[in-house]
This record gives C-alpha cells, structure tokens and sequence, in this order.
C-alpha cells in the first residue's frame, strides 16, 4: 500500500493516481475514491477521511452489499487484493491447519448462505481464535442486525486502510 505524507500531495494527484491508491480503502470499490477526488481540494487528511467515509455510510442497501461481497471469504479465499492478503496474514489466516480450514470454510459456506455477502470483520489486531469466536457469534444474528455489524466492520477497515495511506 502506498503512503502519502501530505495533503497537499493528495490534492495534486491526477484522478487515476487517486483513484490507484485510494480505490481499495474499500474492497474493489473504486468508484467511492472517484466520488472523493471530484470533492477534493481537501483542507487536511480528517476531511478526506470524514469524506470517503460519509460517502460510503450513505451508501444505498444495494450498494453496501456489492461492497459486502467484494470481501473475500476469511481464512479460504485464494484471490486476494494486497491489502487483504496483509491483513489476512497478519491474523495468521493463511496459516490454517485443516481442522481450522474446514472450520472456516464450512461458517463461509452457512454465513454466506444465510446471509447472502461474506462475513466481514476487521481483523487488524485480532489472530484466528478471536475471528472465529465472532464468526460462531455472528453467524446466529437475525439479517438486519448482522447487516449492519457488516457495515460497520466494512467502515473499521476502511479507516485502517486510511490510516495506512495517510500517516
């Protein structure tokens, strides 16, 4: 992922450079970064992120699920974008043994049959016991509840993704 130390320099740059660097905040969702350039110039990096963030929480149900399945399913999911596979690793995901495997691909399955997107968690700071506990706690939700942890979850990791670019 590529950083920027400047807002100066984020307001400089064209809009496929934006959109290059700012595209994957949230999972293979460019056109929320097209949104964000064509508001720029920005003041500071609080007034990019509130942005891309309001942008993204008046969302319609129909766009926040195309964003929900542009997640990859944890643990199992052998397409990953770069900032996926990093945080992934991060929490030891890519180093299931098969009991682990089975387990997250079985919830993967059930969760997204319930559910109709994949589970969604932030998993920066938490390792593969934590995601699982949520994942089993989760996955009993009621539709709009988990709808809505969902979209959250996507928010927490969009605002790491930022952080990551901008400090």
């Amino acid at each position: 992922m590529k950083t920027i130390s400047s807002i100066d320099k984020i307001n400089q740059l064209t809009k496929n450079d934006f959109i290059d660097i700012f595209g994957n905040v949230f999972e293979k969702t460019y056109w929320i970064a097209d949104k964000a350039f064509n508001l720029k110039p920005y003041k500071n990096f609080n007034e990019l992120l509130s942005t891309v963030i309001k942008i993204y929480e008046s969302s319609s149900k129909e766009d926040c699920l195309k964003i929900f399945n542009a997640h990859p399913e944890l643990a199992v999911e052998k397409k990953l974008t770069e900032d996926s596979r990093k945080e992934q690793g991060n929490a030891s995901l890519n180093q299931c043994n098969n009991e682990e495997f089975n387990e997250f691909q079985n919830l993967n399955n059930e969760y997204r049959k319930k559910f109709g997107f994949p589970f969604i968690i932030a998993v920066k700071g938490k390792n593969k016991d934590e995601i699982l506990i949520n994942f089993k706690k989760r996955i009993k939700n009621e539709i709009n509840l988990e709808f809505n942890e969902a979209k959250k979850q996507v928010k927490k990791i969009a605002t790491f993704r930022l952080n990551e670019i901008i400090n």
